[in-house]
């Protein structure tokens, strides 16, 4: 899948664990793991902004396209 999911990079540069962004941003530990893991096939927009605001980041740093 050319678009790669750098969740677990922002989490670490926000010494933020899966248990602390999970109860932000009020999502089950399975879908935040399934995110960070690269499993999950799509992700809702409003997921995205909730991830930013809590990470303080903009959906780039957290979304790359590799070809």
């Amino acid at each position: 899948m050319p678009i790669i999911i750098n969740l677990d990079v922002m989490m670490a540069r926000r010494k933020m664990s899966l248990n602390e962004l999970s109860e932000r941003i009020n999502l089950t530990l399975s879908n935040i793991s399934n995110l960070k893991t690269g499993k999950a096939k799509a992700i809702r927009f409003s997921t995205l902004d909730a991830i930013c605001k809590a990470l303080d980041c903009q959906p780039g740093d957290i979304l790359e396209f590799r070809e």
